[in-house]
This record gives structure tokens, sequence and C-alpha cells, in this order.
């Protein structure tokens, strides 16, 4: 089976990263695309497995050199996917799992067009304003701004191929991974399935002519 990209976008809050977590741990055949950015370690954080942590003048530098598939700012500081960790795992024949927002969700399909981009979204308003620390857990100012940006990320839902409704984490779960499943199964993705059909094709046709034998005995 030929791997591919699996692209996770949701407003912050709505629960893509823990979806994203969850898979990796459970299943040898994903791995994760470590993204790039220039912003500082948070406490616990740790180089090329959480982020790969870039000076800006690194960052710009391989940008002009066309190692990132997409990259972008956000708070002051700028993201990116590279290319290298996307082969890498395609390489490696494991299904590369990204977390990314939705500009760089788009770029990632004109890049890699096999890639199965699913939006995930919260039950509620009231829940995503919860999950997102409530309004005595976050800046007035930041919250709102926050939320006026998934309203922005809602209205791409509809570009995804899949939307998953995050209610309950373990039933959000065990629907990618039913994407998963299903993505993994079409014929474009098994190559070694034609040769497998096309025989099976010439076994029944011969069934068939032993079959019409006898009747015509």
């Amino acid at each position: 089976m030929t791997p591919f990209p699996l692209v996770l976008s949701s407003p912050s809050g709505a629960g893509k990263s823990t979806i994203a977590r969850a898979l990796l741990g459970a299943r040898e055949s994903l791995g994760y695309s470590v993204s790039a950015t220039t912003r500082r370690p948070r406490p616990g954080e740790t180089d090329g497995k959480d982020y790969h942590f870039l000076a800006p003048e690194e960052f710009e530098r391989r940008v002009a050199a066309g190692e990132f598939v997409e990259h972008t700012e956000y708070s002051g500081a700028r993201y990116g996917t590279l290319k290298g960790e996307i082969d890498g795992l395609l390489a490696a024949g494991r299904h590369p799992v990204l977390d990314i927002e939705i500009h760089g969700a788009r770029t990632m399909r004109r890049v890699y067009p096999d890639a199965v981009l699913v939006f995930v979204v919260p039950p509620s308003a009231e829940e995503l304003l919860r999950r997102l620390g409530g309004t005595g857990g976050t800046r007035a100012s930041s919250l709102v701004l926050r939320l006026r940006r998934a309203v922005e990320e809602l209205r791409q839902a509809p570009l995804y191929d899949y939307v998953v409704i995050n209610v309950d984490r373990t039933e959000a779960v065990a629907a990618v991974a039913a994407i998963l499943d299903a993505e993994s199964k079409r014929p474009r993705r098994n190559a070694d399935l034609i040769p497998d059909l096309a025989e099976l094709g010439r076994e029944v046709s011969a069934l068939a002519d032993r079959l019409a034998q006898g009747v015509e005995a």
C-alpha cells in the first residue's frame, strides 16, 4: 500500500493535536511530521521531537532553498513543514501526520495531491470556549482573536475531504482511524491489487467455462 500524508486542521482548541497524538501512539504505520518554528522552546519541549527550533536566519535560509512545503507566521513566530520530513516518512512506508492550519493544508494538497485532509470541529461554540480555557483562563483580547480566527477557519471546512465533530475524544480518534483505513483500501494506493484482481478474473472465467460445458452437455 502506498502511504499518503494525513493532514489535520481545526480551530485552536477543537482537538486536532490530541487526536494526532492518540493516533500516533496507537499505530506504527504513522509518523509525525515535525514542524519547524522560530519561536523559543517552551518548558518540556525537545528540539527535533516537538519542533525543529530554528533561528530566524536559518528559517529564512531554508525557505530560500525551497526546503519548506509550506510556511506561515503566527503570533510573531514563523512555522513551516519541511519537505524532507514528509518525504522521509513516505520513503519509510509510513503515513506522515501533519497538524497544520488551513493555508498549510491547501499547500500540502497542491504539493502532495494524494494527501487526505481532515477538519476537526468542536460540537458547539460553548464547548470551544471551554476548551480554550473559558473567559477566566486567558486575556479577553487574546480570546476574541482566537474566536474570530475560528470563524474564518470554519468557513474553510467544506474544502476538506472529511469533517469530524469532536464531541468525545475516543470517538473522534476512532472516526479518523476509520478514515485512514478506508483511504488505505483505495485501488490507486494498492498497485499490487491489480494483478491479483486480474488473476481472480481469470479464475472466475475458467470456472464459468467449466460450468457452461456441463450445462451444454
